[in-house]
């Protein structure tokens, strides 16, 4: 049996537990802070023509050769080898602008890379853009801030907190007396080259998105897409960026500010180990570890050897598909509304992507890591269960989910699911063969992937559904009324059979070989083991510890579905 991973308090398990706790909007525990007024926000729009870059010839070029009715091209990225390496080559060849739109942007060793082809790209007249919301940017990620003050770069935050930025603890403290801002979240997750290429899905920036964590990987998949469907992302990137949530980096702190925000190391070697910076603002030439190939072990005694990153990778040899699409984006306005008028708005990503889903016929694959439908959301699985639909769910299990406080909300509905005939499956926590990635081994797919070999820890972030495979939704949502309420999401459906069969290819595997099957039998949760694991059935979470199984129990009746 596997050792069952110890796993810390998530950030939403952290705030879910400070709201319900305290009472906001009656005390300020650090200071009540406040943002500036009379922002200066430069309206800037998208490159209006991009036939002249090569992006937009080569996408031409493809379109032509094709001989198609459709104007959106589409590959799949199933591992995070190639969400890496196709960013990095976009990043390389863009040649007027790079418009990225993040959750999250953590500073190691990856972004290192990342944000030094970004200077590049800056230095030879590229105008770069990013768009960060606010909620990640303490502690060692504040670094990441720095770059705003590069020429060519311009950077801001939206929906800022106007609070400490030491850590990401004294961050959710500081902002309880306006829980209502803290809660509401930019979760999109965009990068556009050119106004000609994307890349969409559910990774944030970081070692965890693009398997060189040497502790646990995130299982995730994007989609690189060009043509129209790219200039539909970059409007929708426009819309924020000249929101009047969004503030310019400098309007809330200089590099000053950051750099006393920067950890101080005890020793000079420490200093090398843990730098959160760029190389070329931290001044050292200090080693990279994702250009190398490198062994971890865990706490078990297991080995992991971690294949170094490429630079990049050739866009032209993948297998690009042309489809019928359309973006499901939220308006940035969701972020000022109460969940209440989004609820009754019934335009949300969320929405549209469950009236989609209504439509199925025969087959409903869904991949959501965090999963909490919440009593609507049932009933509409209910009514395609009774049209004999079959519904198929991937979602994280206990032991695997980084998000405890979403994962007791989910567990409300267990039950029920299975009982209206859902197929529920559990992700493992440990997976053996290659760093877990759609595409990549370990029983989630199969490819090329990462090339890593040993025992890995993975938690799945993928937000997927499969329609009658024929339709295929792939975006940053959840299946869960943080999504629908709470935060702003964006999401490409495409309607082709072709890729809706290369992601059910990837998917598939990873429900028979490395997931728990839960089932109901006479009242009792059972969670059968992969066929070939040699793992026995379960009649508890597996792989879970004692204190987190309790967490559960005790979080489970209090925290209402929106807050999880």
């Amino acid at each position: 049996m596997s050792t069952p991973h110890v796993q810390t308090f998530s950030t939403r398990l952290l705030m879910l537990l400070c709201v319900l706790t305290l009472l906001p909007g009656t005390f300020c525990l650090t200071g009540c802070a406040s943002l500036p007024n009379d922002v200066q926000r430069p309206v800037s729009t998208a490159l209006a023509d991009n036939t002249g870059t090569r992006l937009g010839k080569a996408v031409a070029t493809r379109a032509a050769v094709a001989k198609t009715r459709n104007d959106s091209a589409f590959a799949l990225v199933g591992s995070a080898e190639l969400a890496f390496t196709s960013r990095m080559t976009l990043i390389k060849a863009a040649e007027k602008t790079l418009d990225l739109q993040y959750y999250a942007i953590h500073a190691d060793d990856t972004t290192e890379r990342l944000f030094e082809a970004l200077r590049e790209a800056a230095a030879r007249g590229v105008r770069v853009r990013i768009l960060l919301d606010d909620f990640n940017t303490a502690g060692d990620n504040a670094q990441i801030l720095k770059f705003a003050f590069n020429k060519n770069v311009e950077m801001r935050l939206f929906n800022p907190l106007p609070s400490n930025r030491a850590s990401a603890f004294w961050r959710i403290i500081g902002s309880l007396s306006d829980a209502a801002r803290l809660q509401r979240r930019m979760h999109n997750k965009l990068f556009v080259a050119d106004n000609a290429v994307a890349i969409t899905g559910g990774r944030n920036l970081g070692v965890t998105y693009f398997g060189q964590s040497e502790g646990v990987n995130f299982v995730d998949i994007d989609v690189l897409a060009a043509g129209r469907i790219a200039r539909d992302l970059s409007r929708s990137f426009d819309g924020y960026w000249n929101n009047p949530l969004a503030y310019p980096v400098q309007s809330l702190m200089n590099a000053e500010d950051i750099d006393a925000l920067k950890p101080k190391p005890v020793a000079p070697a420490a200093a090398a180990a843990e730098n959160p910076l760029p190389a070329a603002e931290a001044g050292t030439l200090r080693p990279n570890k994702t250009t190398v190939t490198r062994v971890a072990v865990n706490p078990a005694g297991l080995t992991t050897t971690i294949a170094a990153l490429p630079d990049t990778t050739n866009l032209r040899l993948l297998s690009w598909t042309w489809a019928a699409a359309t973006l499901l984006v939220d308006q940035p306005s969701k972020i000022a509304e109460d969940a209440d008028a989004a609820e009754k708005s019934n335009n949300t990503t969320v929405d549209g992507l469950l009236s989609l889903m209504a439509r199925a016929q025969t087959d409903l694959l869904v991949v959501s890591p965090y999963f909490v439908p919440g009593p609507q959301m049932m009933k509409q699985f209910a009514d395609i269960r009774r049209r004999g639909v079959r519904v198929r769910l991937l979602t994280n299990s206990l032991a695997s989910n980084d998000a405890v406080a979403a994962h007791a909300g989910y567990a409300r509905y267990r039950e029920g699911l299975i009982a209206m005939g859902v197929e529920i499956y559990e992700m493992r926590s440990e997976q053996r063969g290659t760093v877990p990635s759609f595409g990549s081994g370990a029983g989630l797919g199969s490819g090329s992937g990462l090339g890593s070999s040993g025992a890995s820890r993975a938690s799945l972030h993928a937000k997927a559904v499969v329609v009658d495979n024929r339709l295929l939704v792939i975006g940053s949502m959840n299946l869960d009324l943080r999504s629908k309420l709470q935060n702003t999401e964006v999401a490409i459906a495409i309607r082709n059979r072709q890729l809706a069969s290369e992601a059910t290819a990837l998917i598939e595997p990873g429900l028979t070989t490395g997931a728990y099957r839960v089932e109901l039998v006479d009242g009792q949760l059972i969670w059968r083991a992969p066929a070939g694991s040699g793992l026995l059935d379960a009649t508890s979470e597996p792989d879970a510890s004692l204190g987190l199984k309790l967490l559960v129990k005790v979080i489970g009746p209090f925290a209402p579905d929106e807050m999880l």
